[in-house]
């Protein structure tokens, strides 16, 4: 697919951890409106090109080597993750990382922290609570106590308090049941029908390419494969490497 306004573009990025080099001359983008999987085994780079996108990796400690983020026509390797947040890009972490002991509400209010109006955060907090009914009936309840599922379902609704315009998920289905593996990628696909641009990293491949417009697989650090969700389903190599099949 050709480059059509585009929101982010990653050129060459190389990364390593220490002496090990996570991420070689990596490049990749995604355009207004596209849902984008990062697909492949463990350890082969995905999430580590989610962390140098969102700040957590920077080139001032010697982790981002070389490379280009370009974010909304401008660099911002090297920018700290609050900084990004403001010019409109979340992460949802792998591993959801809730504040256990605070509640459902807290939680979500956790992530309105940029917004300065009582009457915006009770405007963004009705919009969640549209997206993940559950979690209405449940504002007063102590976040750890909730399941698994719903802890995704809080973790989602955290992110999408900052009102994003690039949305980040690492491993969204992560030990999830398979009723909420297929609820989460719905809620993806309505997220993403309301105009958010997603980057989703996951390791349920399939799940991932039934929501995704385009795909890259990555390969032992490098990008080995990039295409649309039609040419990634149809190739043999894909299917045996990654669905299983």
């Amino acid at each position: 697919m050709e480059k059509l306004n585009t929101i982010l573009e990653v050129e060459d990025l190389t990364v390593y951890y220490g002496t090990v080099c996570a991420l070689n001359k990596v490049s990749l983008f995604i355009n207004e409106g596209e849902i984008v999987a990062l697909i492949g085994p463990n350890g082969a780079g995905k999430s580590t090109a989610l962390k140098a996108i969102c700040g957590l990796l920077r080139p001032f400690n010697g982790e981002i080597r070389s490379g280009e983020i370009m974010y909304l026509g401008r660099s911002i390797k090297g920018l700290m993750p609050h900084q990004l947040v403001k010019m409109g890009l979340s992460l949802v972490p792998e591993g959801r990382r809730i504040f256990r002991s605070m509640t459902v509400r807290e939680n979500l209010e956790m992530g309105a922290f940029i917004a300065n109006k009582k009457r915006e955060i009770g405007e963004r907090l009705k919009r969640v609570f549209e997206l993940f009914p559950i979690l209405n009936g449940r504002q007063g309840q102590r976040a750890g106590t909730l399941s698994s599922g719903e802890q995704q379902m809080l973790v989602m609704g955290r992110a999408l308090m900052l009102r994003p315009r690039l949305l980040l998920l690492d491993e969204p289905s992560l030990g999830l049941s398979p009723n909420y593996v297929e609820l989460v990628f719905k809620k993806i696909s309505e997220i993403n029908s309301e105009g958010t641009s997603l980057i989703i990293v996951e390791q349920n491949a399939l799940a991932a390419l039934e929501v995704a417009h385009r795909a890259y697989l990555f390969e032992g650090g490098r990008v080995v494969k990039e295409g649309s969700r039609e040419e990634f389903l149809k190739t043999d190599m894909v299917k045996m490497a990654i669905l299983g099949r």
